[in-house]
């Protein structure tokens, strides 16, 4: 079989090529994305419009959606429930030369009905659309984030950062911390151990890495380091792949104690001395315990020489913790002949 001799660049332009046809397809997707955002936002701003007229109740709407779906076959989304969802949309955003313009308009529509489900405040809906598209977040991870009140958590944990770092770095450093980190994902049991808890993360790591937050990749579970014949183990480390920097994770079962942002720190600097490159980002470490006295805190990061953050971490969200009885209740029940 007579083989083709190929240009010495072909491999280059091949690779070229279909790297621009995938950017292609990209943003014609999204342009057609753009444009079934306008279309639903123009039904519902008719819906919402009519709507107001008590001739257009309910029943006229399922009418709508049988003529609808009727006109139009091959296309789903004309339910009487969707036409009600965009009636809604055209109200949380009543403004229609800004739509377009606005981070809503560059997101799926399952997207758009989980802010319309699960947040009144329109100001929210706009903070998470915003994150949502700067993140890329999935569906499921928005509805993770609503459900854990991600707007507080973003950015909180306390560190010492600014201390440590260039005003710049500083602010990028603090900007992929959390406080509290939810891991409402795990099943493991109360009293659980660190390795357990370490285990439980890894296993999940999909789901670990979402709650940690956009640009996280997991490099390694009990990461070993020789110093002179000693023996130390990272817990888990973390590459951020945004800003190029390594993330050092140490997990506690139970309240922070000062001692534990020593370890922390010599763990960031032994992975500074052994696997920082010129080009990357300072090195971080974020330690996670079950609870935390923020006065503690404090003076543990101000004694630290070293650019960590401490975070306590829920296996459940506030409302949900808040839901379940006090371990008072439950031994008043148990105590009740």
């Amino acid at each position: 079989m007579f083989e083709l001799a190929l240009p010495g660049d072909y491999a280059s332009v091949l690779v070229g090529l279909a790297e621009r046809v995938r950017e292609s397809r990209y943003r014609a997707q999204r342009q057609v994305n753009t444009e079934l955002i306008r279309l639903n936002w123009h039904i519902g701003n008719v819906l919402a419009e009519r709507t107001d007229d008590a001739q257009w109740g309910a029943k006229v709407i399922q009418r709508l959606s049988s003529d609808l779906r009727a006109e139009f076959p091959d296309s789903r989304g004309f339910s009487p429930r969707n036409l009600t969802y965009m009636r809604s949309f055209a109200r949380a955003w009543p403004e229609p030369t800004e739509i377009a313009q606005q981070p809503v308009a560059q997101l799926p529509w399952g997207h758009i009905t989980v802010l319309l489900d699960k947040l009144a405040d329109q100001e929210l809906r706009d903070w998470y659309a915003e994150q949502t598209v700067a993140h890329g977040w999935t569906r499921g991870t928005l509805e993770h984030h609503i459900k854990t009140t991600a707007h507080l958590r973003f950015g909180a944990a306390p560190a010492n950062f600014d201390r440590i770092l260039a005003p710049g770095a500083s602010d990028l450093a603090q900007q992929i911390t959390k406080d509290p980190y939810v891991f409402d994902f795990l099943r493991i049991e109360p009293g659980h151990a660190e390795r357990e808890l370490e285990q439980a993360l890894v296993e999940r790591i999909i789901e670990t890495l979402g709650e940690l937050g956009s640009g996280f990749s997991f490099v390694g579970r009990q990461v070993p380091f020789d110093v002179d014949g000693d023996e130390f183990f990272v817990d888990l480390l973390f590459f951020h792949v945004e800003q190029l920097r390594y993330v050092v994770v140490e997990l506690k079962v139970g309240k922070f104690k000062p001692e534990y942002a020593g370890q922390l720190g010599f763990y960031v600097e032994l992975v500074e001395d052994r696997l920082r490159r010129p080009a990357h980002g300072a090195t971080v470490g974020l330690l996670l315990c079950t609870d935390k006295n923020d006065r503690v805190v404090r003076y543990a990061l101000a004694s630290s020489n070293q650019p960590i953050a401490i975070a306590s971490y829920d296996l459940l969200p506030a409302a949900e913790r808040a839901a379940l009885p006090s371990e008072a209740d439950i031994q008043r029940v148990l105590e009740t002949p």
